[in-house]
């Protein structure tokens, strides 16, 4: 008999990279990178409710509801007995959020709670996308290799956040083709220094290698990251492979300040958040 609750409800954080340098390609055709993650308070909502079979609905029409969601995937990955799934959507899809794979580590480890399984979750996470594996854990974590290779970092103290989500998207395989170099790679202990002496001090040093040629190809896109900026932002960058811009501000007021602002492009206040578990 299974002991489990008949219906769970779980958030489903997204993330930003605070750097996110590729460092050179492999022969399986995938790249290495050196990132740095980090969880933010925007979240999904998935519900799981016992069922006679596995099915996903979701509240966002565009966001396909088939063998191509990785909620599925994961939740095939893991063999759970079968589930009705409800995806509450608040992440913006395609947009460097990491949204789809956050989806799909709530779902593993909402599904492993929820029956008692001990399968090893980060090795199905691994197989499912490579930076699935951190949102299992969330925090700030360092990576390498494709963004699987984690090292937890101490939590950060909660930091204000700007997201500007333009109407743009950048798919990751156009990102990794349009790229116009790599980059060295600075080291663990470059970032756990950066880090003791107050992250937002080192702004600087905390590139996405993406940047330059997207921000060649969709110019608006480095704008935004400049308005934000002028705005007060200790630091902005595009998250990820793009489109989202982020700033991190000193205080929420300075936030709030620009949020009112920046009208003519989507917003969303949210800050840092801790590890998971």
């Amino acid at each position: 008999m299974l002991r489990c609750a008949p219906v769970m409800k779980v958030p489903s954080y997204a993330k930003i990279n605070w750097a996110l340098r590729v460092v050179g390609k492999r022969a399986d055709g995938y790249h290495d990178i050196e990132t740095l993650f980090q969880t933010i308070s925007l979240h999904d909502t998935l519900t799981f409710e016992r069922s006679k079979r596995l099915s996903l609905t979701c509240s966002e029409p565009s966001i396909p509801v088939d063998e191509t969601n990785l909620v599925l995937r994961a939740a095939k990955a893991l063999g759970s007995p079968p589930v009705a799934i409800r995806l509450e959507k608040r992440i913006p899809a395609g947009g460097g959020l990491g949204g789809g794979s956050s989806n799909a580590a709530a779902t593993l480890a909402a599904l492993a709670k929820m029956f008692d399984l001990r399968d090893p979750l980060h090795e199905i996470a691994s197989k499912i996308g490579s930076d699935v594996p951190f949102f299992l854990q969330g925090g700030t974590a360092y990576a390498i290799g494709r963004g699987e290779a984690l090292t937890s970092l101490p939590d950060l103290p909660s930091i204000p956040l700007l997201l500007l989500v333009p109407q743009q998207r950048v798919s990751t395989a156009e990102a990794y083709a349009t790229l116009n170099r790599f980059s060295p790679v600075l080291g663990i202990g470059q970032y756990q220094s950066m880090i003791d002496h107050g992250l937002l001090d080192h702004a600087a040093e905390l590139v996405n290698d993406f940047e330059e040629s997207i921000f060649e190809r969709l110019p608006e896109l480095g704008r935004l990251k400049e308005r934000l900026l002028e705005h007060g932002a200790a630091w902005a960058a595009m998250s990820g492979s793009g489109s989202t811009l982020v700033g991190a501000f000193r205080k929420p007021v300075q936030r709030d300040k620009a949020a009112a602002q920046i009208t003519d492009v989507q917003t969303i206040a949210c800050e840092t958040i801790g590890q998971l578990t």
